[in-house]
């Protein structure tokens, strides 16, 4: 086991081991105050892009959200007329080729899972790297129309200006034991909070009609589950590769009520599996660290039932798929396994007053959206 998924189980437990790790936490949050104060009085310089800049992150480890609200966002602002790129560290890819432009056809491998996901759900301009600065400057010079820029995640890199800024949180996993790292899973205290645009991330149910009124104010979202999508289709239109399986179309998806594998290797899996039980599937949970990355071997251990993955693990299988299918034919075990693939897609649902926030921010920027404030 990693030491990444011993803190995570950890964490989720609220283990009482991890009380001893309180003094290094508070050395954490010195150096993390220290740091951010001294970016603020200009002891550390810090780069502001030529044009407004979005970042969106938040302020605990692990998955809150906040790629599908990125891709949310950007659906949004295509609609509305506005040329808007991404940045992202592309974590998971090769550091040593960046910075790169993300395209359709670009490896996970190369630039990292989420961008890639990102970018296949949006078609928009993307470049990743470490440095910020050379991401900006890599995307502005192949895109040099755009009018803004989201940076993915970067909340607590204070090198980087931004003009607004929004917090993703997990209302329903919360902030444990409300304790920096690696105590808890807090990057920074929960006084970053305060005077913050905070996107509370809730349970579908919390958003209903009745709640309407009473969060008219409050930032929120919810995640929609959309249909299940066999993973194979797909793969056989990248490059020309086939890894077609063996039994006719159309393959019959997993019905609710029966038992699958649910693998992810996301920030905060348990979400994932919820979903599918939501959905009433029964289901055999499989998590990973994040940002994993799979094999096909790993994958056939999951053997007979239907195997049920997150769009973010799809990127990264599907091109592993291409990859071995481009070197010879997928034998009869590979090619019984990607019968079994199946993705459930996610769609970030966000409250109106997300929109009228975000309308309400880029006119102050200069950047006027159309009328309509919602996707």
């Amino acid at each position: 086991m990693s030491i990444e998924t011993t803190m995570t189980r950890a964490w989720q437990r609220q283990a009482a081991w991890l009380w001893l790790l309180l003094p290094v936490s508070w050395l954490y949050g010195f150096i993390t105050m220290v740091r951010r104060q001294a970016y603020q009085v200009g002891l550390f310089s810090s780069y502001r892009a030529p044009i407004p800049l979005m970042v969106i992150g938040n302020i605990t480890v692990g998955g809150s959200g906040k790629t599908p609200l990125i891709i949310a966002l950007v659906t949004h602002l295509q609609k509305q007329g506005i040329k808007v790129g991404v940045i992202s560290r592309g974590y998971g890819g090769d550091s040593s080729k960046m910075p790169a432009l993300v395209h359709a056809d670009t490896l996970p491998s190369i630039v990292g899972d989420e961008p890639c996901l990102i970018v296949n759900m949006t078609g928009a301009a993307m470049a990743v790297c470490p440095n910020r600065k050379q991401a900006i400057t890599t995307l502005l010079n192949a895109y040099p129309d755009l009018q803004l820029i989201i940076a993915d995640d970067g909340l607590q890199h204070y090198a980087l200006q931004r003009d607004i800024e929004w917090i993703v949180v997990d209302a329903s996993r919360g902030f444990g034991n409300q304790q920096l790292l690696p105590t808890g899973f807090l990057r920074e205290p929960m006084s970053r909070l305060k005077g913050a645009n905070v996107v509370y991330h809730e349970k579908a149910d919390r958003t209903t009609e009745d709640n309407k009124q009473a969060q008219s104010n409050r930032l929120t979202m919810h995640l929609q589950a959309d249909k299940l999508q066999s993973l194979w289709p797909s793969a056989v239109e990248m490059d020309g590769f086939s890894v077609a399986a063996k039994t006719p179309m159309p393959l019959m998806p997993p019905i609710p009520n029966g038992r699958v594998h649910a693998v992810s290797g996301i920030g905060y899996p348990q979400r994932f599996f919820d979903t599918l039980l939501s959905l009433g599937f029964d289901v055999i949970g499989h998590a990973y660290p994040d940002h994993y990355d799979f094999s096909l071997t790993e994958l056939l251990q999951y053997s007979e039932l239907p195997i049920i993955v997150t769009s973010k693990d799809a990127v990264k299988i599907r091109a592993l798929l291409i990859d071995t299918s481009s070197h010879q034919p997928l034998n009869d075990e590979y090619q019984e396994l990607v019968n079994r693939l199946w993705v459930l897609p996610v769609t970030a649902v966000l409250s109106d007053s997300c929109y009228v926030n975000l309308q309400q921010q880029l006119k102050a920027l200069n950047i006027n959206l159309s009328k309509s404030t919602k996707a």
